[in-house]
């Protein structure tokens, strides 16, 4: 995935802020009722604390289904896999193997035990937790820099360097189908109900296709500039989009019509994730800073202090509570060296 260059960020370009060209921006009248609520519980609610998990940079995050373990990829080859216990991250296991980088990783979407990482190495490879071992390592034609498992748990999707999205059989571990695009590909998702797989790509479009025919149904022009992550709302209502235009826009699933968009960031937008009940969207950047919206109003409910970019960020798939991961260097013993440690946001202020 070619991340665009800070100099890309449209402070450096000279523009005011992006949000105010997008006509359906709407402004809002005053905080909600549910943004109120919200900022009430995060003001006591607002420490992040940091877990050490990895050697090097940490890529992605991740949580089980049922929210019950965090799982990190790293630049250092590696997964990790934590138990949350009450308000803290328990390492449980680190899982070695590929021959490279760990690009990103995703879980299944009905069991919290398999969870499957994606590699420069050409593999992608599942894990089971409770053996802590490899059950499957699939060969794949490219370096692999995104994935994400069908929400029927049949599938899993992996995208390399050279723009080719290979489908494969959850359960036989075998490609069902390939696909190569004549664009940068992105991220990729299906949609909730299964039917429908969307890409993001370099030109700013949103790509949408039949599954599991994968024949072209829509291509929406959703961004000037280099259209990098998507993900969907739990509640199936909607869907984000981040771009290197800073710009985040949230589109309505059946009409495919943006509804609004999030201009609160400077830097090219890396990773989004909606809360469990679908009324909050974080984002995240060059920025110092993770932006919590309310999806409803797009109105800032939070932002989250960090001291470095962003590149990995994913809600609790119950609680408020906010993974992430940034480009942190280890000061203490050696400046250049990276920590490697994953967050944790929303925890008591006296925990």
């Amino acid at each position: 995935m070619a991340i665009p260059q800070a100099s890309m960020g449209p402070s450096a370009l000279g523009q005011s802020g992006p949000g105010s060209m997008a006509p359906w921006c709407s402004v809002s009248s005053g905080p909600t009722r549910y943004v109120l609520g919200m900022q009430e519980l995060f003001r006591g609610h607002s420490k992040t604390r940091e877990f050490p998990a990895h050697s090097a940079k940490v890529h992605s995050v991740a949580w089980s289904c049922d929210g019950r373990r965090l799982a990190s990829g790293s630049f250092d080859k590696t997964a990790s896999v934590f138990l949350l216990e009450k308000d803290r991250l328990v390492k449980e296991n680190n899982y070695r193997g590929h021959g490279d980088s760990v690009d990103q990783l995703c879980w299944h979407p009905s069991n919290p035990d398999l969870f499957v990482t994606a590699s420069g190495d050409k593999t992608i490879r599942i894990w089971d937790v409770r053996t802590t071992k490899c059950i499957a390592t699939v060969n794949t034609k490219g370096e692999n820099i995104n994935i994400c498992w069908s929400p029927d748990g049949q599938t899993i999707a992996v995208g390399n360097k050279d723009d080719v999205v290979t489908f494969i059989d959850a359960k036989t571990h075998r490609s069902k189908a390939e696909e190569q695009f004549k664009f940068e590909v992105n991220e990729i998702s299906w949609n909730n109900d299964n039917n429908m797989f969307f890409l993001t790509n370099g030109n700013g479009c949103i790509n949408i296709l039949s599954y599991p025919e994968l024949k072209p149904v829509q291509s929406i022009n959703a961004h000037p500039s280099n259209c990098i992550c998507i993900k969907f709302d739990p509640m199936g209502k909607y869907f984000a989009t981040g771009s290197a235009d800073a710009l985040v826009s949230l589109w309505d699933v059946d009409e495919l019509v943006c509804v609004r968009c999030f201009s609160r960031l400077d830097w090219p937008v890396r990773t989004l994730s909606f809360s469990h009940d679908g009324k909050m969207l974080a984002s995240a950047s060059e920025d110092h800073f993770i932006d919590i919206a309310e999806v409803e109003t797009g109105d800032k409910l939070w932002e989250v202090q960090c001291e470095s970019p962003t590149f990995t960020v994913a809600w609790h798939p119950k609680r408020p509570l906010l993974a992430f991961a940034c480009d942190d260097k280890d000061g203490k013993y050696d400046s250049s060296r990276e920590a490697g440690t994953v967050k944790l946001f929303g925890l008591p202020n006296d925990s």
